[in-house]
């Protein structure tokens, strides 16, 4: 997948994207709302191996990585994920772009509906879904545990079409 708008690209990550991948998913910081506050612990070999995945996308501004985006098939839809990593990056309405060049791609291969989740807690995110027109389907009390042990709660959410606010247009 290759996804352009002004200096925004989504494209596909690669072999070669794995040390900037590890060093984010290794940085609590940027991993604590997955539930990883002490990053994930994982390697540039092991994750270089892992490359090309399917579904599996970097995020870049101007040509410098920022963060990294997920999609999956789960049979009757297109599951995403977005992480900005770049604390800089954040908060410039870079992500409802991102998610909206994705969004549109995925539809147009076909997928009925978009669903993701997203912790409870992150508001901002939760702000960002609904201004694409993602609808709320399920809040999950105390569904899964971070690394610490602390019980953390889940927010449901799909998309359809014609509820889809494009902001690349």
């Amino acid at each position: 997948m290759h996804l352009q708008y002004h200096d925004l690209t989504i494209r596909d990550a690669l072999p070669s994207d794995a040390p900037q991948l590890v060093l984010w998913w290794n940085d609590g910081r940027v991993m604590a709302h997955a539930g990883f506050p002490l990053g994930l612990g994982t390697t540039v070999e092991r994750e270089a191996a892992r490359l090309p995945s399917p579904g599996r996308l970097m995020l870049e501004y101007r040509a410098r990585p920022i963060g990294e985006m997920s999609w999956r098939n789960t049979g009757n839809a297109a599951e995403i994920g977005i992480k900005i990593c770049e604390a800089p990056m954040q908060e410039r309405g870079l992500g409802r772009i991102a998610l909206s060049l994705l969004i549109r791609e995925l539809f147009s291969m076909g997928f009925p509906k978009i669903v993701l989740d997203t912790n409870l807690n992150n508001t901002r995110a939760q702000h960002v879904y609904e201004k694409l027109g993602f609808q709320k389907v399920a809040i999950r009390e105390n569904s899964w545990t971070d690394q610490l042990g602390n019980p953390q709660s889940a927010v449901d959410y799909e998309l359809t079409p014609e509820n889809f606010t494009d902001f690349t247009r």
